[in-house]
């Protein structure tokens, strides 16, 4: 019901892959299809909502969520946390929650990688294994109000934080969470042109 949404702003991601593979869950179909029929029932979906739909961008949604100038938002965990701390503290009366749809979403993670030709690698490595300290990456999970994979760090992550299920997911979401594959170039170029036709409403 975006239409209900309209005046008050919604943005949506401009992130093709992302927003197929919600998509497509949605809809009850294998996230990582590989069928372009199930990217054109997408595709039909997503362009009914295109009228309601402001603006396609991947991160200017914090300040525009944190500054009350649009109402909803799809976007990464990370950013719409951020946005929901930000207007905290701006005092504004503006009240923004994070939320997973029901029917699941995609999870996802960033990595620490060294290029195999870093010219101070054994530099790089010492920084991760200072990084993975469970002292040092529960700060960062604190700060950032993103989740590590450092067993050893949950104890020592803000209880706000850290017991927060949009941080740190439930068992039982865990179960409706996906991990996006690597699709083949082929698909890609289909799914970044069905995109492009709902970036335009065409």
């Amino acid at each position: 019901n975006l239409a209900k949404l309209k005046d008050c702003g919604v943005y949506w991601l401009d992130a093709s892959e992302d927003m197929y593979a919600v998509g497509l869950n949605y809809l009850g179909k294998n996230p990582n299809s590989t069928d372009l029929a199930d990217y054109q029932a997408a595709t039909d979906m997503f362009l009914k909502a295109r009228p309601y739909v402001r603006k396609f961008h991947s991160s200017e949604s914090i300040e525009a969520l944190a500054n009350g100038d649009i109402c909803v938002a799809i976007g990464y965990s990370g950013d719409m946390l951020q946005a929901k701390t930000r207007a905290v503290e701006a005092g504004d009366k503006i009240h923004l929650d994070y939320v997973v749809p029901k029917e699941g979403s995609q999870v996802w993670f960033d990595v620490f990688t060294i290029p195999k030709d870093a010219p101070n690698a054994a530099a790089a490595y010492k920084f991760l294994d200072y990084m993975l300290r469970p002292e040092v990456i529960a700060r960062a999970s604190t700060f950032t109000e993103y989740a590590n994979a450092n067993k050893a760090a949950t104890a020592l992550v803000d209880p706000a934080v850290r017991d927060n299920p949009n941080v740190y997911p439930t068992s039982d979401q865990l179960l409706t969470l996906f991990v996006t594959a690597a699709k083949e170039q082929s698909l890609l170029r289909d799914v970044n042109r069905q995109w492009t036709r709902v970036q335009t409403g065409q």
